[in-house]
């Protein structure tokens, strides 16, 4: 009886998995690449990397930076992208990367909205497929685990928060060169 009971019990653990975190964050980060793209057609290629102000971000660094992190977010829910981005762009976009004014400096930004759209929308696609027991799982990254302990924290606030903040500094771009607002 015993043996029985517990092959009951491992049947009913494997049919309770679930995919609830994954399915959650992936229609919000649908919608983020919907603002993403509205907020970028308009801009001209001539100006995609301009810096109105020392302090203000171009669209460049800011879709180059994220562009960067969507491979790896695809990696933590454990499906890399093999050779998703050059080996050009971390030193460009890294954390703490400066954006700077030099022409020539970016790729252009056919090639930066085709890497952010392509890395992200893959993101958006695996989510859904992913266990929510993976998501449970310990932050791997030591400097923010106290902040979002959890694997499914992380992968939430890299898909939504950190991608929020940077395509609002992309916003805020489009109003000092005149562009007005996307929405």
């Amino acid at each position: 009886m015993t043996a029985l009971t517990n092959a009951t019990n491992a049947t009913a653990q494997c049919a309770s998995t679930t995919y609830a975190v994954g399915s959650s964050i992936a229609p919000a980060l649908k919608m983020s690449l919907g603002y993403a793209a509205k907020l970028l057609e308009s801009i001209p290629a001539e100006q995609f990397a301009v810096m109105p102000k020392s302090d203000l971000n171009s669209p460049a660094f800011c879709i180059g930076h994220l562009a960067l992190y969507a491979p790896w977010v695809s990696e933590l829910v454990g499906h890399p992208q093999a050779n998703a981005l050059p080996a050009t762009y971390e030193p460009l976009f890294k954390n703490g990367a400066p954006c700077v004014a030099t022409a020539g400096h970016y790729p252009s930004k056919d090639e930066l909205v085709n890497y952010f759209t392509t890395g992200w929308t893959t993101v958006a696609l695996l989510l859904p497929t992913v266990d929510d027991a993976h998501f449970a799982k310990a932050n791997p990254v030591a400097q923010l685990s106290e902040r979002v302990p959890t694997l499914g924290a992380l992968v939430a606030f890299m898909c939504l928060a950190h991608n929020a903040m940077h395509l609002g500094q992309v916003s805020a771009w489009r109003r000092v060169m005149g562009l007005g607002s996307a929405m």
